[in-house]
């Protein structure tokens, strides 16, 4: 694949349009409200400057575990690298345009065997490879904070990496506000689908946010 400078500019704007937190991110904490299905837990989460998370009261280690991960998850997409770091070792080329006006970013050199669709200057799709499960994301929905959009609804679908057998689908629903300079998130629902078409539905709310004081040199 030869390099396209023509579809590495399209991708990097939009990758570069991303909102993502500043090197001036102060961290936050908050309290969390779990439901899944009859279950509801309560905890406090607190999210540092450099991004480690902690996880308290829950009393139900694995619960405790779960909303860890979807946290890491959450900042994964907040967190800032530069398009040279996460991509510059890439190669881009331009594919097909679907009817809804976005075109496929083909790219070769990606660990993961990513590839994209773009709308605009927004990624709408996202298609990986991870060992046995391929998996697709598609954004419907989003925020434009003035500083880069963030996704608010979007779904997932999982199927085999070999056989393509649908493995199971996933509906996120997500609400973000801003608090000082920053945008967090307040609202978040999951609807998980299995193979079989088994439904669970999965809500955090985020309350009491409160950003964490910025270190002053003295």
């Amino acid at each position: 694949m030869t390099d396209n400078n023509l579809a590495r500019g399209r991708f990097r704007a939009a990758y570069e349009n991303r909102y993502t937190w500043n090197e001036n991110f102060p961290g936050y904490t908050t309290e969390v409200e779990l439901k899944q299905e009859d279950e509801v837990y309560r905890g406090t989460i607190k999210v540092d400057r450099d991004l480690s998370v902690e996880v308290t009261g829950i009393a139900d280690e694995k619960v405790q575990e779960s909303v860890y991960n979807h946290l890491r998850d959450v900042i994964t997409h907040r967190k800032r690298a530069s398009f040279e770091q996460a991509h510059g070792k890439n190669t881009f080329s331009l594919g097909e345009e679907d009817s809804t006006g976005a075109i496929e970013i083909l790219v070769k050199g990606d660990s993961m065997g990513s590839n994209y669709k773009i709308r605009g200057t927004e990624i709408c799709q996202v298609s990986r490879v991870m060992g046995p499960i391929a998996f697709v994301i598609n954004t419907n929905n989003s925020l434009d904070t003035g500083e880069g959009y963030i996704s608010t609804g979007y779904n997932a679908v999982f199927r085999d990496s070999k056989t393509n057998e649908l493995k199971g689908k996933r509906e996120f629903k997500e609400t973000y506000e801003k608090f000082g300079n920053y945008y967090l998130p307040t609202h978040q629902v999951i609807e998980s689908i299995g193979k079989e078409g088994e439904k669970t539905t999965t809500e955090f709310t985020f309350s009491q946010i409160r950003l964490l004081e910025s270190a002053v040199a003295v």
